[in-house]
């Protein structure tokens, strides 16, 4: 078997090398350049561990589960729910950041790219790294539900006292191995338009009660204001 070197931050690489080194990731990787000779894949090459790249996993403080990238141009860029600077927000992120609006009254931001709160320790997380120009879910069964599973049960293992924020179904499958008695989960339904406005997103509160339970930890707060 081929080796694999993928270009992710060391931490992660050690942590997840069985992954790496496992048949099946082999296939995605098989995959994803068979598929590229064929469609515009996002996000860029560069951007697909992007997530891990600005989190390593000695910081990880808070999970965020997505299920899917964006699959327009320009806005996928490998954190879930984040979109490149500049690029119009898309009605989930709008939502969520009405709830941090009336949450904490941090003020609705012109940039929708959440580098700033990975940077602090919140893993971006989506459940499939990359995806179809235009086909949403087109890569979720390629491999990488498998791979993700991996990143959230090493989590579980191998650290103590993360928030995870799972929003809507979907996420709060992905994260039912999560270990409760370690760590902190909350749920709530999805921001999309769709479970939003029925609602099952807006009055969670997730931004503050998670900035609570990283307080009581003895933590520091995440700073969510992206201005």
């Amino acid at each position: 078997m081929k080796s694999v070197n993928p270009q992710i931050e060391e931490s992660w690489k050690e942590h997840l090398m069985s992954e790496f080194e496992n048949e099946y990731f082999q296939k995605i990787k098989s995959f994803l350049l068979n598929d590229k000779q064929k469609y515009t894949i996002y996000p860029p090459g560069k951007d697909i561990f992007n997530a891990f790249n600005l989190t390593p996993f000695e910081k990880v403080k808070v999970v965020i589960i997505g299920q899917d990238p964006y699959h327009g141009p320009n806005q996928a860029h490998g954190l879930c729910f984040s979109v490149n600077d500049g690029i119009k927000h898309p009605p989930s992120l709008e939502n969520i950041f009405k709830e941090l609006q009336s949450d904490l009254n941090i003020p609705y931001p012109k940039t929708g790219n959440l580098e700033k709160w990975a940077k602090q320790g919140v893993l971006l997380l989506n459940a499939s790294l990359t995806v179809r120009q235009g086909e949403a879910n087109s890569h979720q069964n390629i491999g990488w539900q498998k791979f993700t599973d991996a990143v959230i049960q090493q989590l579980s293992n191998e650290k103590e006292g993360i928030v995870f924020l799972l929003w809507g179904g979907f996420a709060k499958k992905k994260g039912a191995k999560i270990d409760t008695k370690k760590h902190h989960v909350l749920t709530s339904g999805h921001p999309s338009p769709l479970s939003a406005n029925k609602g099952h997103w807006f009055g969670n509160k997730h931004f503050s009660k998670t900035n609570e339970l990283l307080v009581k930890m003895q933590k520091e707060p995440i700073n969510w204001n992206l201005e």
